[in-house]
């Protein structure tokens, strides 16, 4: 971390994190929050590591190699690559690139994701958005969501030009909100020939809309208004503020949907706070750069994707499996659309037991077969 990052976290480590309580829930409008059924109890039990949830898995059978490698805008993407010990490197293998959760780092299910994959035989790599964790970027947390695509096609450029890896062979994994920057990058980068979402949120209608359309437009002009004016603040030189992620602290008001974030994000069974951050800034996004993902529309032409296949996976008790639905809808053959019987959507992030990792590996096989 350079000093003047260091100097800029230090400077807004105690700043207000604005009014997410009140018109947002990370990325939601509050009246979808009051539209959710309740998932869970009213109170929901810290650090839950049913069903084998392991976000921080490590593997005797795979070598980890941290690589750095530069996009379009000559910023600098880290990535953790992982590779099977078995890996002949004098041949061709086939690669994923895995994208976090929207707000998260590598270290949070993509590090998982890529090391499980690697014990399947492939060379598998998760990377750090820009902004986020030891990617290059300032503001620290900004939301870019062009430069969120760009990332997963220069970890393309990377991969490609591996002597082990076939190029013919890219596949990708987007987790979460990855799951729709992935799908932005495929539309203009056919070298990634099969594309999986896991618990997918389209970020642009989840900060348009809300969960089920249930914000209205009158919020929607608040929420953007607001953002606007704080841009005159920090131009002037005033202090970052963030928005959405995932709450510091659990009260009987609570939503159940924070409370399943809470649970990765603020116990040991998730947290992660990279160098370039602090503890108070995990997860939220800066306010003025947020709205961004007003004018994002992923799923727009997704149907151009195709003849490359595309696997959506969501969980059945997922608040988050309208947005898989509606992709899946929207995309042209091939594709497949599946439910992880009692799943939420936390819960694919890390729960090993629940992961449908046979019918990642068969997916890839199948359709990055040499």
């Amino acid at each position: 971390m350079t000093t003047q990052s260091r100097s800029h976290q230090s400077r807004h480590e105690g700043v207000d994190l604005g009014r997410r309580n009140a018109l947002r829930l990370a990325g939601m409008g509050i009246a979808a929050l009051g539209a959710m059924p309740i998932l869970h109890s009213s109170i929901a039990k810290a650090q839950d590591m049913s069903n084998g949830a392991n976000n921080f898995y490590t593997s005797d059978k795979v070598n980890l190699h941290k690589v750095m490698f530069r996009n379009q805008y000559a910023m600098n993407v880290a990535g953790n690559l992982f590779t099977p010990k078995t890996l002949n490197r004098n041949a061709k293998a086939p690669a994923l690139i895995v994208g976090h959760p929207m707000g998260a780092v590598k270290e949070q299910s993509a590090n998982l994701y890529a090391t499980m994959m690697a014990e399947r035989g492939f060379v598998a790599m998760s990377i750090d958005l820009p902004f986020w964790g030891e990617s290059e970027g300032q503001l620290r947390n900004l939301v870019s969501p062009d430069l969120y695509a760009e990332a997963f096609s220069a970890a393309v450029d990377y991969l490609g030009t591996q002597g082990f890896v076939d190029r013919a062979r890219i596949g990708a994994i987007g987790i979460c909100g990855s799951g729709s920057f992935v799908i932005s990058a495929a539309k203009i980068d056919p070298r990634m020939k099969a594309i999986a979402t896991v618990s997918m949120y389209d970020m642009g209608a989840a900060n348009r809309n809300a969960l089920r359309n249930s914000l209205t437009v009158e919020q929607r002009k608040a929420i953007i208004a607001e953002a606007a004016e704080q841009r005159y603040a920090e131009f002037a030189g005033g202090e970052t503020k963030y928005t959405s992620g995932t709450v510091h602290e659990l009260t009987v008001d609570t939503h159940p949907i924070q409370r399943e974030f809470y649970d990765f994000y603020r116990t040991p069974r998730g947290e992660f706070t990279p160098k370039s951050s602090s503890p108070k800034l995990t997860t939220h996004p800066t306010l003025t750069s947020n709205v961004k993902f007003m004018n994002f529309y992923p799923f727009n032409d997704i149907e151009t994707i195709s003849p490359r296949p595309m696997l959506f996976i969501t969980g059945d008790q997922a608040h988050s499996k309208e947005f898989s639905e509606d992709a899946f809808k929207r995309a042209a053959e091939p594709k497949e659309l599946v439910y992880v019987p009692g799943a939420g959507h936390v819960d694919l992030y890390d729960r090993v037991n629940l992961i449908p990792w046979d019918k990642l590996d068969a997916f890839f096989n199948r359709h990055l077969a040499a």
